[in-house]
């Protein structure tokens, strides 16, 4: 038996991501996952695209965990760390419910892509940057951060990286809509 081998479960996980459905308007990457967390990691990154501007509306990370042993703290073996960063207009941003907004978005996404999960949690983070001196011609940025955690009850994960993507696009205001109907 060779001792480097990935287990099958984590292997089934990560093809279920690489064969999930792509939306046209997020470039996605593979990246190492943080190895102190769980035996077994892995990462994809993402940014949306969009020929009208310079930098991505929105950036965010799906990491995966996977011990074959399980995890008390996760009640499960495979839990998966999400998090983006992305603008927000300014109407948005004044929202005094934007939090629990995007959080019923999550837990939404995650149903509607046909995403099975558990012990959901996490936080939402509204900033917001004034310029001054030689930067006030930039003005003022609005961004939220998301990061959530959720167990997978199952190897398909492509569904999870589906609902991630969405709840980002829905938050800097690019279309999901066609894309989940394609899925």
């Amino acid at each position: 038996m060779d001792e480097h081998a990935l287990p099958d479960d984590f292997v089934q996980a990560l093809l279920s991501l690489r064969e999930a459905p792509r939306h046209p308007k997020v470039v996605f990457a593979e990246a190492p996952g943080p190895s102190r967390l769980a035996p077994y990691t892995a990462a994809i990154v993402m940014r949306t695209l969009d020929e009208e501007f310079d930098e991505p509306l929105a950036t965010g990370r799906l990491v995966i965990l996977y011990d074959p042993d399980g995890s008390p703290a996760w009640n499960g073996t495979l839990r998966l760390v999400a998090q983006f960063r992305s603008h927000i207009d300014p109407e948005m941003s004044a929202d005094p419910l934007l939090a629990e907004a995007l959080w019923a978005w999550t837990d939404e996404c995650l149903t509607e892509a046909g995403a099975d999960y558990h012990d959901l949690s996490g936080t939402v983070t509204r900033e917001i940057s004034e310029s001054y001196g030689g930067l006030v011609l930039r003005g003022s940025t609005m961004n939220v951060e998301m990061r959530a955690s959720w167990t997978a009850t199952s190897c398909a994960l492509g569904e999870h990286l589906n609902a991630w993507t969405d709840v980002m696009l829905r938050t800097c205001g690019v279309s999901s809509q066609r894309f989940l109907e394609g899925v």
